[in-house]
């Protein structure tokens, strides 16, 4: 189907929703409880366990006998009780990792305790909107030390919607803020996947929004998650690359195929680049990751650093561009926000 859907479903066992554009699927969320009871975004009451001498890191405890690492010590003392978010995914057996700076999501705004000023989203770019968005976040911050973001979807909104939902969150924040002490315990859960997409997704207006036992079959969405499971992905011009995970990294290698010209290393590196930050953000994969490019001239790696700069720069997740090996290998650091796709069809029994 052309233009934008979104497709609410499940998948292995578990609520999910999925975004395409033009029969491809761009984004995809998938509830995490078959793996993890903490989810990005989850907040908790932690407690303080014991810091890492030279690492500046803590390790903190949390709900159901969990481990939680938080890298910022500053004003932490050991056994003492703080309130902290989920800030991304762990490998089996690792810390799950933690920040102390809080965020409120809503469709139209997220609160910030401890980080004041209320800000607009430079997508809207009518000043007298986003004066008036400006003066909407004052009005329901009050005299609260909270930060307040304006998001691109508060452009077109109707100004009671976004007075509503600020003080739904203002209110939610303020609850959450005042459990400082206790014993570790789930504050607030993590947006369920169906509740992320009403929030993200919601701008620009989808085309179609399919629901349904079978919508994921129906639109499509089944066979990309298919095709994603597999470590092969095909790429324009003929060529492939293999995607393979490890404890210590992800591995992807970039193959000619047929094409024996000249530019044949050059056209497949593009191809992959550019479709390299949609595979990561799909198959959930973060942390290290090293990428070996088909042979091409030297000279070429500054077209194909261009072509990699943009192709991250609105990926979504944090990315570390590190840049090129000795061994003419690339790498790169993404942020773990996910928990990969495979892991999840693991614990359904579906891999």
């Amino acid at each position: 189907m052309k233009g934008r859907q979104v497709v609410l479903g499940h998948l292995f066992g578990q609520e999910a929703a999925a975004l395409m554009e033009d029969g491809q699927l761009v984004d995809l969320l998938v509830a995490t409880d078959a793996v993890s009871s903490l989810a990005p975004g989850a907040i908790c009451r932690a407690e303080a366990d014991r810091f890492m001498k030279g690492q500046g890191g803590i390790f903190l405890r949390l709900p159901d006998g969990q481990t939680g690492y938080l890298r910022d010590r500053k004003g932490v003392s050991e056994g003492k009780p703080l309130l902290v978010q989920v800030a991304g995914v762990a490998d089996d057996g690792k810390a799950v990792p933690l920040t102390t700076r809080l965020i409120f999501r809503g469709r139209h705004a997220l609160v910030t305790p401890g980080k004041p000023g209320v800000n607009v989203s430079r997508q809207i770019r009518i000043e007298d909107r986003r004066d008036e968005l400006e003066a909407l976040g004052q009005e329901a911050l009050g005299p609260r030390d909270y930060g307040l973001i304006l998001r691109s979807a508060s452009e077109g909104a109707d100004d009671q919607d976004i007075t509503d939902e600020l003080a739904e969150l203002v209110e939610l924040a303020d609850g959450v803020c005042a459990e400082t002490s206790g014993k570790p315990e789930l504050l607030l859960d993590a947006p369920t996947p169906w509740e992320q997409a009403w929030m993200d997704w919601a701008e620009p207006v989808p085309d179609a929004i399919e629901e349904g036992e079978d919508s994921f079959e129906r639109c499509g969405v089944l066979e990309a998650v298919d095709s994603l499971l597999a470590a092969q992905i095909a790429l324009p011009g003929g060529g492939d690359a293999y995607i393979e995970t490890t404890r210590a990294l992800v591995a992807v290698d970039v193959n000619t195929g047929n094409d024996t010209s000249i530019a044949a290393g050059l056209k497949v590196n593009i191809a992959l680049a550019r479709e390299l930050p949609r595979q990561l953000a799909l198959r959930g994969l973060g942390g290290q990751i090293v990428v070996d490019f088909a042979p091409m001239p030297k000279r070429d790696r500054a077209t194909l650093d261009q072509v990699l700069g943009a192709a991250f720069r609105n990926a979504g997740a944090e990315t570390t561009l590190v840049g090129w090996t000795a061994m003419g290998l690339y790498e790169l650091n993404r942020k773990r926000d996910r928990v990969p796709l495979a892991r999840l069809a693991t614990a359904s029994g579906e891999a």
